[in-house]
């Protein structure tokens, strides 16, 4: 009898030292809860925002309906740079459209046919490079739409804005016909497809 005494308070005891150990234990997770939530709050509204590629305006580099990561700390620093591929806000259509940079503040754009000039300088973009030579071996532009017939048209930047064009040239709503875009109204620079998980990859900017 005095052996099932020893035992019994034996288990209390142990069941009493156990319940701080638990609640210390579940607070530790409650913090690291707390501290994830804060962190994901911090990364998506501050650091990176997913956003999805809506239409055919940047193929053959992005898909309709593909996510990609943007980075919304980088022009904290700097200014965007030509061939970078940006995400940005248009207030009048109340919407984030993503297209690339060809032009910054102070350059004079020109087009003729398929071929840009930025400054007077002819501009290889290697990105659209295919899709441009598989137009023209259909006998056809892929820029057709806006400059037919190989018309010129010039553009010089304002300061504080950047001049922007879809890579499908051809099928692009972008600073042809809304305009140059306000450095203020970019959301950031898109750095990464994370899905579908078979295009997952670094987006190129040049």
């Amino acid at each position: 009898m005095e052996n099932g005494k020893h035992l019994t308070n034996s288990v209390s005891e142990a069941l009493h030292e156990k319940q701080p150990r638990v609640k210390h234990e579940m607070m530790d997770w409650l913090k690291a809860i707390v501290v994830a939530i804060v962190l994901v709050f911090i990364i998506r509204w501050l650091l990176f925002a997913p956003f999805i590629v809506e239409g055919a305006s940047m193929e053959p580099n992005f898909k309709t309906d593909e996510r990609v990561v943007v980075n919304k700390m980088i022009y904290d620093f700097r200014d965007p740079k030509p061939s970078e591929v940006v995400v940005f806000h248009v207030r009048k259509e109340q919407k984030d459209f993503i297209k690339r940079v060809i032009g910054v503040a102070g350059d004079t754009i020109q087009y003729q046919g398929d071929h840009l000039y930025v400054n007077g300088k002819k501009v290889e973009e290697p990105y659209i490079q295919k899709a441009i030579q598989d137009a023209h071996a259909k006998g056809e532009l892929y820029n057709n739409v806006d400059f037919p017939n190989g018309t010129i048209t010039e553009s010089k930047v304002p300061e504080g804005y950047i001049f922007v064009m879809g890579d499908h040239r051809n099928n692009s709503r972008d600073s042809r016909a809304i305009g140059f875009v306000s450095i203020k109204d970019i959301v950031g620079r898109a750095d990464v497809v994370f899905w579908p998980i078979d295009n997952a990859q670094w987006v190129k900017h040049k």
